[in-house]
């Protein structure tokens, strides 16, 4: 069945790729996260080889304006990319191209005899071939089948789909992708740009010095060493680990591999002794050899989060140029890294200290207003959920002021979806209760709502929460 379900998609991607080579110019619309960047390097590169002329703008969110930006192009195809899909009864010109994971727009898939292609509109998208686009595949993923059906040679994209996928917490599920990343992970080991290896899981493998990289872990959270920068000195010198060689700090890349089998059995037994599993501690990782040992492009989870440091810091076109390796990019990042760093540690900081969680029966909520960025609160919900303290089976619901009004991000542990839920679902219609607009995943979605409606948005969501999980 699985097989059937990834070919219809593939001819889905196949007649876009067919509309993309027919095309005199294509303007690309690419969310601002790290998989809409690697998105919408892939798209990018696909046209520079084709020879067509293109640009690139990305947007936060389908609103007024992208709209505008998108129905009014001059250019003869638009190609929306990893956004679009919750959209598409409001895209109204001939000529479009979608491909997207998140759940598409109800009022558009209403009564038309074809989900993909309806008055000049081509969706590709794994929700209507039954697949789950929150963890079978990503916005970047769905991109790259695209660009290999407009030509083979484009396998060599694959790694960005890898790095895409992992922005977006699809590997956690399992400890490693499932669904039809097994297939684009398999097109980028066969190019040589990604390895796979079964290590811990934690961020930070190539840069973080060995104390953060156990002190930050918090899924799952070690007894006595998260969040405790002492006792994580003390675990290594313990073992007799160097945390400091020739002067400078070591990372968890610079361990041998008796060292790191030592550290993984330690850690493991401290976590059963606790009397939680350690199944998610370890898991497969996955690794970029052609890029320079010991910096953030080595490995996939620190690649997405540097292009996210960009994204979410208005300076999404630096990412892209890190994905089609400008050098120089590099450098220009570097203060959007130190940024995103900053603002999520401060963000948890607030989380934490201001102990600003509130729990109602169906869900949990804290409201960050000025205090956290409306562009990383939806991180800063997904870091907090299921921590030390934080319960994990009822879904997170985040709010933060946003210039438009107020930016709601709402998460759940993928064990309420066994049960039913789909927040996708639950936030779009809340939003639209209050006047606002949202969709997004069943396990993670977002939604912009009126400010001042924010009590009335928790009372209907609650409500919806209840009815899918009970």
């Amino acid at each position: 069945m699985g097989d059937e379900m990834h070919e219809r998609l593939e001819r889905d991607a196949a007649k876009a790729a067919s509309s993309i080579v027919s095309a005199k110019d294509v303007l690309v619309v690419a969310h601002i996260d790290a998989d809409g960047i690697c998105a919408g390097a892939i798209a990018a590169r696909t046209l520079e080889r084709l020879n067509k002329p293109f640009c690139v703008e990305f947007v936060k969110k389908i609103d007024d304006d992208s709209l505008r930006t998108i129905n009014e192009s001059p250019a003869s195809l638009v190609w929306l990319v990893d956004l679009g899909s919750g959209y598409l009864s409001s895209v109204t010109r001939r000529n479009v191209i979608v491909s997207d994971h998140h759940v598409p727009d109800p009022r558009w898939m209403t009564g038309q005899t074809s989900l993909f292609d309806f008055s000049g509109l081509i969706h590709v998208n794994p929700h209507g071939h039954g697949m789950d686009g929150a963890g079978e595949i990503s916005g970047a993923g769905v991109t790259y089948m695209v660009s290999k059906a407009v030509d083979i040679r484009n396998k060599d994209l694959a790694y960005l789909a890898v790095i895409g996928a992992t922005g977006d917490v699809q590997d956690r599920a399992g400890s490693g992708f499932t669904g039809y990343n097994r297939k684009i992970l398999k097109d980028a080991v066969e190019s040589g740009d990604v390895g796979v290896v079964t290590d811990l899981r934690l961020f930070g493998r190539e840069t973080r010095p060995l104390t953060q990289f156990i002190q930050y872990c918090n899924d799952p959270v070690i007894p006595g060493l998260t969040s405790d920068s002492y006792e994580c000195s003390r675990f290594f010198a313990g073992m007799g680990i160097e945390l400091k060689r020739n002067g400078s700090w070591r990372t968890w890349g610079d361990l041998d591999d008796d060292e790191k089998d030592d550290v993984k059995v330690s850690l493991i037994g401290m976590i059963e002794r606790s009397g939680t599993s350690a199944e998610r501690l370890i898991g497969e990782v996955y690794e970029l050899p052609k890029f320079k040992k010991g910096t953030e492009l080595r490995d996939a989870k620190e690649f997405s989060t540097l292009l996210n440091s960009c994204g979410r810091y208005d300076d999404a076109p630096t990412g892209l140029r890190i994905c089609l390796n400008d050098g120089s990019a590099l450098a220009d990042a570097a203060k959007n890294r130190s940024e995103h760093k900053k603002q999520l540690s401060a963000a948890m900081a607030h989380i934490r200290q201001g102990n600003i969680i509130r729990v109602k029966k169906f869900l949990q909520y804290f409201h960050a207003r000025d205090e956290i960025r409306d562009t990383i609160v939806g991180i800063a919900a997904n870091m907090v959920l299921g921590s030390e303290g934080v319960r994990n089976d009822i879904p997170m619901i985040a709010f933060a002021n946003a210039d438009d009004g107020v930016k709601v991000s709402a998460r759940a542990d993928k064990g309420l979806i066994i049960k039913g839920l789909d927040l996708s679902i639950a936030v779009k219609s809340a939003a639209e209760q209050v006047g606002g607009f949202g969709g997004g995943h069943n396990i993670a979605a977002g939604a912009t709502i009126p400010a001042g409606k924010e009590y009335d948005f928790l009372r209907i969501i609650e409500n919806i929460i209840e009815t899918q999980i009970t």
